[in-house]
């Protein structure tokens, strides 16, 4: 009788542990995902300004000993981050087929411009960058007009500044709700075991010795729960990294290492301090009180 008693007590505390570790996993992993869409913001940002492009379109008859000299010219320039040559041939054959015919064949000749497609560095893509940079390239002698699509830069430029913004509040409310959920889930474990503690109080173990036990229980379950959490983080990572590689979520180490370190250590002092409140103020209640 007693041995099925003792197991289904121990069945019973492990079903609260895996609660507890679940719960504290969720919470953390939560945690994990603001701070890394927060730290790498900057990165997610730079990949979206870095597709836009100003296309350079060259004045006509360029010998290949000029257009090897405007090459080196730009890959000079430190806003430049890529940099792609279409030849008026190949213009035509991409237009012929966006169009659907080959307007060649009635036009006689080919109307269009040789042009390089540049992408700029994410720093300098704004509005005004944008234009004193336009205006630089259109000095030189062998570009006739730098264009680029400035609404669209405009309207980039808005929303990053909107989603930026409303980023910080929402990981800010976020952060203090997984907060208030971790130490609700500590809370409830040791509400479990109220009467234990006061049974202890009663038998005169001091208040330091109570807590102790409950204390590292507590600490010892979030970092189990910070460990799962970690390793799925990683393997949020992964498969991120395999469909954006441009994020270099795996790459950057510094940041997986602040994200990392920070769960481990939010584990740590949440689930320390929340124990510790939790014990003192069963300790402080009277036995008539434990069964509100």
């Amino acid at each position: 009788m007693s041995t099925s008693f003792e197991k289904y007590q121990k069945r019973r505390l492990l079903a609260s542990y895996l609660s507890v570790v679940l719960s504290i996993t969720m919470v953390l992993l939560m945690l994990g995902f603001l701070g890394l869409t927060v730290l790498k913001y900057r990165n997610l940002s730079g990949y979206f300004k870095e597709k836009v492009v100003i296309t350079l379109y060259l004045k006509n008859k360029m010998s290949k000993k000029e257009l090897g000299d405007l090459k080196n010219i730009l890959e000079k320039k430190e806003y430049i981050n890529t940099l792609s040559f279409v030849s008026k041939k190949q213009a035509a054959v991409e237009f012929s087929k966006d169009i659907g015919e080959d307007f060649l064949t009635f036009l006689g000749e080919n109307p269009l411009k040789s042009y390089y497609q540049v992408g700029l560095k994410a720093d300098f893509v704004s509005p005004a960058q944008l234009v004193f940079i336009t205006k630089e390239l259109e000095k030189n002698k062998f570009i006739e007009e730098a264009a680029y699509d400035a609404p669209l830069v405009d309207l980039l430029t808005k929303n990053i500044k909107t989603i930026g913004f409303w980023l910080i509040v929402g990981a800010s409310v976020l952060a203090f709700i997984a907060i208030l959920l971790l130490n609700s889930s500590i809370r409830l474990s040791i509400y479990s075991k109220r009467f234990t503690i006061k049974t202890m109080q009663m038998v005169g173990a001091t208040k330091s010795f109570i807590r102790k036990p409950f204390i590292w229980t507590s600490v010892r379950l979030g970092l189990v729960g910070a460990f799962i959490a970690s390793l799925l983080l990683l393997a949020f990572c992964y498969k991120v990294d395999n469909k954006l590689p441009a994020l270099e979520l795996l790459d950057d180490k510094q940041v997986l290492g602040i994200v990392i370190g920070g769960v481990f250590f939010v584990s740590f002092v949440i689930t320390a301090f929340s124990s510790f409140l939790a014990t003192q103020r069963f300790l402080r209640l009277k036995t008539n009180q434990l069964y509100i």
